[in-house]
C-alpha cells in the first residue's frame, strides 16, 4: 500500500474542543506516507429510517469514510458515554449495505475528558465496534485529561508526553492497516 488515508472523527462539534485538539495532534504527527482529514459532523443530522434520501452532508462523511483505510474516533464523553455525534455517524455508516464501511475497518480510539479522560466512553465505543465490526486498537490506549494543562484555550494538545502517545497510537494503527 503506497499511501495510507487515515479519517479523525472527534464525537465534540465544538471548534475549540480538546477532542478536535487530540486529532490535530495526530494529523500532525502522522507516519511518512500517511494523510488523514477530519470529518465535520456539525451539518449532520441524526439518522431517521424516514430519510429516503440521504442528506449532502452524510453522503459527504460517508464517502470520506469509505475512501479511509482507518479510523480515528476521538471519543468524547457525555454521561459515562460517547457523545451522540459520533454514534449519530456511525449509525449512518452502518446503514450502507452489507456495512461495507465499516466491517474489517481498523480504528484507534482517543479522547480527552475529565480526571480519566474518556476511558468510560471508550470503553462503551468498543462495545458498538464490536457490532459494527470495527477493529479497534488494543494499545496503545489515549485517555487525555482535558483540565491538567495539556491544552491551550483553542483545544490543542501541548503536553509533549501526551503527544508522543498519540504518534505511537498513529504508528499502531498504521501497522494494523498494512497487517
Amino acid at each position: 500500500m503506497a499511501s495510507i488515508k487515515l479519517l479523525g472523527i472527534a464525537g465534540s462539534l465544538r471548534q475549540a474542543s480538546t477532542n478536535k485538539g487530540l486529532l490535530r495532534a495526530a494529523q500532525a504527527h502522522l507516519p511518512q506516507g500517511v494523510s488523514m482529514e477530519i470529518a465535520e459532523l456539525a451539518d449532520i443530522p441524526f439518522y431517521n429510517q424516514d430519510i429516503s434520501d440521504k442528506p449532502a452532508a452524510v453522503s459527504r462523511v460517508l464517502a470520506q469514510i469509505g475512501a479511509a483505510d482507518a479510523l480515528v474516533l476521538a471519543c468524547t464523553e457525555y454521561n459515562y458515554s460517547l457523545a451522540p455525534a459520533l454514534k449519530n455517524i456511525l449509525d449512518w455508516a452502518s446503514r450502507e449495505p452489507d456495512n461495507a464501511l465499516l466491517a474489517g475497518k481498523p480504528a484507534a480510539l482517543m479522547g480527552a475528558g475529565g480526571g480519566m479522560g474518556t476511558s468510560r466512553a471508550q470503553y462503551h465505543l468498543r462495545q458498538v465496534c464490536v457490532y459494527l465490526d470495527l477493529r479497534p486498537l488494543n494499545k496503545p490506549e489515549v485517555f487525555a485529561n482535558a483540565f491538567a494543562g495539556g491544552f491551550d484555550g483553542a483545544g490543542n494538545l501541548t503536553d509533549e508526553k501526551l503527544i508522543q502517545l498519540v504518534a505511537g497510537q498513529m504508528q499502531a494503527l498504521v501497522a494494523a492497516v498494512r497487517g
